[in-house]
């Protein structure tokens, strides 16, 4: 009768959590089944870190936003791996696209591969149509899509397009839990040399029990009208919003 109860307990707290506990044992070892799991939540983590970004495909479902494409200084995945650093800038044809583009806007979105190539593919586009959505207002520049980014990545993208705020869309570390989850991260005044406490960030944006893209949009369009109210972004900004009341902004004059 004891352990009747016991395994009814876990059964209701494992209800309750992604967490792998309870899961009991059959000799020294845990159950097959659960082992197994364990194994393919793996293999979907490490698929998330090394696979290909499937850029044109991606600028498709933005289609008819104007699309950048570039890429950092890291040339390939393994490099990008090893070199945190090379992911943070811009490649040198890279550079002189951008330069060349130029302009002039209130925010620019970058959508990075990040460390989930995966959760990009499948969600970036829905959750960027859902922010764009709430920031009619704004004059938004052409979407930059960046292979082999990393967050600070943005900083020298939203310099040279004269972007008052940069919106970086990447796929975050991935888990054993979810391996496609997004982030987004927020600049004010983005410049190479910003550093992460200058950013606002917004993660755990999936399908399985995290933000949906219509959450984090809301709470990107709040947090962006107070960034280019005040002037700042990072620790200086809280997320103190009261629901349903959205504040205007004055944007760049057409």
């Amino acid at each position: 009768m004891s352990d009747l109860v016991t395994g009814d307990l876990w059964a209701r707290l494992r209800r309750t959590t992604p967490a792998r506990i309870g899961l009991g044992r059959i000799g020294h070892a845990p159950p097959l089944g659960d082992v197994l799991q364990f194994q393919l939540a793996h293999a979907r983590a490490r698929d998330a870190v090394h696979a290909a970004l499937d850029v044109e495909a991606l600028a498709a479902e933005l289609a008819p936003m104007p699309v950048l494409q570039v890429e950092s200084a890291a040339a390939d995945r393994t490099t990008y791996l090893r070199r945190p650093d090379f992911g943070r800038r811009l490649s040198d044809r890279s550079a002189a696209l951008l330069a060349e583009a130029g302009g002039r806007c209130d925010i620019v979105f970058v959508i990075g591969d990040g460390l989930s190539a995966t959760g990009v593919q499948s969600g970036a586009a829905r959750l960027l149509k859902a922010c764009a959505d709430t920031l009619g207002d704004l004059a938004i520049g052409p979407v930059v899509i960046a292979r082999q980014a990393r967050v600070a990545l943005g900083d020298p993208i939203g310099e040279a397009l004269g972007a008052r705020v940069c919106v970086m869309i990447i796929g975050e570390r991935p888990g054993l839990t979810v391996s496609d989850s997004l982030g987004i991260y927020l600049t004010f005044a983005p410049r190479t040399g910003r550093s992460d406490a200058e950013r606002n960030c917004i993660s755990n944006i999936h399908g399985a029990g995290g933000l949906t893209p219509a959450e984090a949009a809301a709470k990107l369009g709040w947090l962006l009208r107070e960034a280019l109210r005040r002037q700042l972004s990072g620790v200086d900004l809280k997320d103190d919003q009261t629901p349903g009341l959205p504040q205007p902004i004055q944007g760049i004059e057409s």
